[in-house]
């Protein structure tokens, strides 16, 4: 979108804030990230990457993405209180949660993917990640308590707080935002069985994650999800049908509500244990989608990884009655693998696997953390997978993992990593409102709506530090501008690094960096 064009006193103003940006550089961003512990890239003496250090800061991304009041022991120092009347306009409390990428829009369906995705590398994961599991817990917390504010009405969810179109015409931070805070939900007239399954499926791993350590808690979320998952089954329809000019282009539900009600009941058999999911499985399992030949897993379709998770069931638990999952998940795993018999999958000259330009690096930790966590089921039931041919042990299957993991961190043509604050070279322009505006501490005086353009156009490099951020990477021929007008490719998101948490804890521990 074109910039405002501004008055002389304006660009006075802002060359200015941008002198002084840097000048309150530590002022912003605090003294726990000092330039040494920001740069520094220990080596292991095996490993070449800091396992340990990239997973404390994948984690610590998310206090950057936080809205709502901020708790005392906010170590994202830059960012202050921000949409603490968020809700009002439907008369019900829906502050809190996450602004999901570089806006300033609380969307309900990639906010619950993510924590359904971070909870599941905590369940899987959360054994090696020893003093990250409380940071990686009080991430899927700030999540969950807004899922339960987003759901407390029955037969009801809020999926989104504020107009996307009228934010995304402002460069505002996040503290500063003027925009109506407009409500969308779903209901029984309006239904919106992805999201609403997804929320489900959120709360339910989740309550997973809080059984032992908050039992109370996770019976709540428990209780939720179970109530939740039934309102989407009931009234069956996707959230973009009804709300369309709202949630698209942005989350469209474009591959339908059916994997998502897959998902969901594989993650309430999961939890719950009860046999009627399991039920609700076989009967509906190929009208959802089961054996349905996709191998994209992200925020729209979960098809893969409802098979990875069932599978797991078939494998470990040996429930018998699900044994043709693992002929699914070894058909993802398969396309996904290069050079393999039925590999579909496109990798980079680089070697980075690439589904599409926008936001591509998403599926990259996705399909990694699904690589090691099926790599995991196959060596409990000491077994592997057959790609025609082939066979592919969970060693191999756990080194393409890492072949991926290891491109994001550096291991590429531009000896780039692309996540923010490791390695000597990061991406410096990210496509994200807080991070490239002076942050309070240094610029207390509001930055209006169209005033922050000039910085966002600018070849300035953000002011603050979103450590941990993974941005959409490069393109398929490795090429990476870092342009923060790019967002295809400069712009992180909640969803890229949920489930890069998982791989990231299983690299640390395997080289005994944890």
């Amino acid at each position: 979108m074109a910039p405002l064009l501004l008055s002389s006193s304006f660009s006075y103003a802002f060359r200015v804030i941008i002198f002084l940006s840097f000048f309150f550089f530590f002022l912003c961003n605090g003294f726990s990230y000092s330039s040494s512990s920001l740069y520094n890239h220990h080596r292991h003496h095996v490993a070449k990457h800091n396992y340990k250090d990239a997973l404390t800061k994948s984690i610590l991304f998310f206090e950057g993405q936080r809205s709502g009041k901020l708790p005392s022991n906010q170590r994202m120092s830059w960012r202050r209180d921000s949409g603490l009347s968020d809700g009002s306009a439907l008369h019900v409390d829906l502050v809190g949660g996450y602004y999901d990428a570089g806006d300033n829009i609380k969307f309900g369906f990639p906010m619950a993917f993510t924590t359904t995705m971070l909870s599941w590398s905590v369940i899987e994961f959360g054994g090696l990640m020893k003093s990250e599991l409380q940071n990686a817990k009080i991430a899927i917390r700030w999540a969950t308590d807004y899922l339960l504010k987003a759901t407390s009405h029955p037969d009801t969810i809020y999926v989104q707080v504020g107009d996307a179109n009228k934010d995304h015409s402002c460069w505002e931070r996040p503290e500063d935002m003027d925009t109506v805070r407009s409500v969308f939900k779903v209901d029984k007239n309006t239904p919106g069985s992805d999201v609403a399954a997804e929320t489900a499926a959120a709360l339910a791993a989740a309550a997973i994650v809080f059984r032992k350590s908050d039992p109370n808690y996770s019976k709540v979320l428990l209780k939720r999800a179970i109530r939740v998952f039934a309102f989407a089954d009931k009234y069956r329809g996707t959230y973009s049908a009804g709300l369309k000019p709202d949630v698209c282009p942005f989350y469209c539900s474009y591959s339908g509500y059916q994997d998502e009600l897959l998902w969901g009941a594989a993650w309430l058999q999961k939890a719950t244990k009860n046999l009627k999911y399991l039920n609700y499985i076989k009967i509906n399992g190929q009208i959802l989608g089961a054996a349905e030949y996709d191998n994209t897993f992200g925020w729209d379709n979960k098809h893969a990884g409802a098979r990875i998770l069932l599978t797991k069931a078939f494998l470990v638990q040996n429930v018998k009655t699900l044994h043709e999952y693992k002929g699914h998940a070894d058909n993802f795993i398969c396309s996904v693998i290069p050079g393999a018999p039925f590999s579909s999958t496109q990798y980079t000259p680089g070697g980075l696997l690439f589904k599409m330009a926008d936001a591509n690096m998403q599926y990259v930790t996705s399909t990694s953390f699904l690589l090691l966590t099926y790599a995991k089921y196959l060596t409990s039931a000491k077994t592997v997978v057959h790609c025609g041919g082939s066979v592919y042990t969970p060693g191999r299957i756990r080194s393409i993992a890492k072949r991926q993991v290891d491109y994001l961190l550096g291991d590429n043509p531009l000896r780039m990593s692309y996540m923010v604050g490791y390695g000597p070279k990061f991406p410096r322009r990210i496509h994200h409102r807080g991070s490239s505006l002076p942050c309070v501490a240094s610029h207390p005086a509001k930055i209006q709506c169209h005033q922050g353009f000039a910085i966002m156009n600018s070849q300035s490099p953000n002011p603050n530090f979103l450590v941990g951020a993974v941005v959409g990477g490069p393109d398929q021929h490795d090429r990476f501008p870092d342009e923060r007008s790019d967002y295809e490719q400069s712009e992180p998101a909640t969803y890229i690094n949920a489930p890069l948490v998982g791989a990231l804890a299983y690299f640390a521990h395997a080289y005994g960096q944890l």
